[in-house]
């Protein structure tokens, strides 16, 4: 078979904190994963060697890999680590400590001892200008040249790398900022600079500026680390674009992201959803609620109806999210669509420990990758989620990844003995299932955040489960729910990769539009969708998609007039007609019912319109079969695994998922492969489907 006769591959890598996940698919179905440490000093490093050693074991020729789509973590740590670029902001006069002032939101109530994050600009860099533009667009006061060349001196004489505009009210009129801008650009072109009406063309000072500031200070770090990168899978023979992962799920150019990488701060979690969603539709289930457990964090979302929900915001930098919409504050806002995730400190590195109460605390504080859970031999002490599991039998008591990472059950033991189960005076094994219960109820939390606390019933959604951890835990959550079925994924370990290989290319565009309906006149709100949805179209035919492959779906921000947050609906499809509206008020009355339990009488008033182009692909991304690789495990074999009280030590067979077929098996059961291990207690049910997903279903 010469090389252009064997399959074509699409490589996706995901960077996390600890490990950098890659998948490689072929259109024949034959896929492969690895798994090699993050290299945090040089994260494209660790991604070139990964892709050398994923293709050289697979004998992959580097020319018949035809797409390469990438999941990072670069912009957030940058944020989180505070090593983004010197940057500078230009305001109106009167508005340069509105980082500082931000929102009346504290995320830990009756918290004396809150500090909100310290803002990405120094004080002494947020520079005033005299102007004033109105809300509706007219200029009350014009802009202050000699203000704007003192604010240029001192971006010069302090160095800044990165120079953010954001003038009050420039969504209406951008007149004052391109003034701003050109004079930048003159005076000093190797400065990097954002317009915030060019990036966020809407509403909410606080917001706005936050969005603009952190896209200045991320986008040096993001431009030189894609271009190391593009510059090293070139010289591995792959010059295919590459291709980043958003934070809404969609993907873009590496171009788009080196420009505006604040809509790709969480685009690792965002995969995992996409692929989640993807896979859905192949079952046929169009109502998914996905939990992706990690080493340190868990996260959840929610699939309804086939839509992914999406936040118009979100924060980042801050505390891990309580898995409560109401507890924000402690981070950086950014007002970009994001898929709707709840997150909450539980992982397989949690650390469980006694307080001064004598009860268990599970997270958020995590043994992280060094030194890791203490059955990773690695000098841990502290009891970890993971020391647990191998005590009661979930996992493997000799090692993981396949055999390839040798781990202590005695170490664990010892762990879980001297940190949890002396202190409480109890078993070494109640003090592991305690952790398990514990950290289960843990992300419970994140998924009522996603449904329950949004007005959807758990009960109605079928629970994907995939991340390293996820499939050990989910049974458990499923019973604590009252979900009766799930699913857990091929290759759940390495998922988020997996799912960076089925999104779509996305543009977001929006536009502040802050009229009732009585108010607003149809043929206006109609005109400006249409250059919105122009926009879009554009977008995508510069980058080959015909019209055939474009689809187009409308947003809007509503709430009842004299509300102060809104929600975000689907406008129905078609041109705005006055019958359309209506339809579009009754959308948001419904929304309103399930997210606040009513309605009102009050008019319904518009804030911003969001049009989302997407290009789609002419092929089907997903292969109809997939080729499992050969099973290293000799037959079945088994060994004693704790489920609770009520069920104490069972001898359970442990099996591999290719032994399974689509005739359910009845648990107790583990399979076990290279990234995962599906726990599957008394009275579920276990089989797969033609696409090798693990379908649990409950008994009564």
């Amino acid at each position: 078979m010469t090389d252009r006769e064997k399959p074509l591959y699409r490589l996706s890598v995901d960077i996390g904190g600890t490990f950098t996940d890659l998948v490689l698919l072929g259109t024949d179905g034959s896929y492969w994963t690895k798994k090699v440490s993050s290299t945090p000093d040089d994260y494209a490093r660790g991604i070139i060697n990964g892709a050398s050693q994923l293709i050289e074991e697979q004998q992959v020729v580097p020319s018949n890999i035809v797409a390469i789509t990438h999941g990072t973590t670069v912009a957030s740590n940058a944020v989180i680590e505070q090593k983004g670029a010197k940057t500078a902001l230009i305001t109106t006069r009167g508005f340069r400590d509105v980082l500082e002032l931000r929102r009346l939101r504290v995320p830990h109530l009756y918290s004396v001892f809150y500090e909100p994050p310290t803002p990405l600009v120094d004080r002494r860099l947020r520079l005033e200008v005299e102007e004033r533009i109105g809300a509706s667009g007219e200029i009350v006061k014009p802009l202050d040249e000699s203000d704007v060349m003192s604010a240029l001196d001192r971006i010069e004489q302090d160095g800044a790398e990165a120079v953010a505009v954001c003038l009050l009210h420039s969504y209406a009129n951008p007149e004052h900022e391109l003034q701003i801008g050109q004079a930048l650009r003159q005076r000093a072109p190797q400065v990097i600079l954002t317009l915030s009406s060019d990036l966020l063309p809407e509403m909410k000072e606080y917001e706005r500026t936050s969005t603009t500031v952190i896209n200045c200070y991320v986008r040096p770090v993001v431009e030189r680390y894609l271009s190391r990168l593009i510059d090293g899978l070139q010289d591995m023979g792959i010059s295919v674009p590459l291709v980043v992962m958003q934070s809404n799920g969609g993907l873009a150019t590496s171009s788009i992201a080196m420009e505006r990488p604040v809509y790709c701060i969480e685009s690792g979690p965002a995969a995992g959803v996409v692929g989640a969603y993807h896979l859905g539709s192949r079952l046929g289930v169009d109502s998914l609620m996905t939990l992706d457990m990690g080493g340190t964090t868990a996260k959840a979302s929610i699939i309804e109806n086939g839509e992914i929900l999406q936040a118009p915001e979100y924060e980042v930098g801050g505390d891990i999210s309580a898995g409560h919409r109401l507890l924000r504050g402690s981070g950086h806002i950014l007002r970009v669509p994001a898929i709707d995730l709840a997150e909450v400190g539980a992982g397989g590195g949690s650390i469980a420990s006694v307080d001064r109460s004598g009860s268990i605390r599970v997270g958020p504080r995590s043994a992280g990758a060094t030194p890791g859970p203490a059955c990773y031999l690695q000098g841990g002490q502290d009891a970890t989620v993971t020391d647990a599991d191998v005590l009661m039998g979930y996992l493997n008591p000799n090692h993981l990844l396949g055999g390839d990472f040798p781990i202590d059950r005695e170490l664990a033991e010892e762990a879980v003995t001297r940190n949890v189960a002396a202190p409480l005076g109890i078993s070494a094994t109640e003090a592991a299932h305690g952790i398990h219960l514990l950290v289960n109820s843990n992300m419970a939390r994140a998924l009522r955040a996603v449904s329950s606390e949004r007005g959807r019933d758990p009960r109605r959604f079928v629970l994907f489960s995939f991340g390293g951890c996820g499939p050990v835990h989910a049974a458990g959550l499923a019973e604590m729910l009252d979900i009766s079925r799930m699913v857990v994924p091929p290759f759940p370990g390495v998922f988020s990769s997996f799912g960076l290989l089925l999104a779509n290319v996305e543009h977001h565009f929006v536009r502040t539009y802050f009229k009732t309906f009585e108010q607003l006149q149809v043929s206006d709100l109609a005109e400006i969708l249409e250059g919105l949805w122009e926009d879009g179209r554009q977008q995508l035919r510069a980058e080959g998609f015909g019209d055939a492959d474009q689809e187009v779906v409308t947003q809007v921000d509503m709430k009842y007039e004299g509300q102060v947050s809104e929600l975000t609906v689907l406008m129905p499809p078609g041109k705005m007609t006055p019958e359309t509206l209506s339809e579009l008020g009754e959308v948001f009355a419904e929304e309103h019912v399930k997210s606040f339990g009513y309605r009102t009488d009050a008019p319904y008033q518009m804030v911003n319109l969001r049009v989302i182009a997407r290009g789609l692909s002419q092929e089907s991304r997903i292969p109809e079969r997939l080729e499992l690789p050969v099973s290293n495990r000799n037959g079945q074999s088994q060994r004693p695994v704790y489920f609770g009280g009520n069920n104490g030590w069972i001898d359970t067979p442990v099996v591999d998922r290719g032994s399974l077929t689509d005739i359910p098996t009845d648990g107790p059961l583990i399979i076990e492969e290279y990234d995962s291990t599906t726990v599957v207690p008394p009275r579920w049910r276990a089989s797969v489907d033609s696409w090798r997903n693990i379908i649990l279903e409950r008994g009564t």
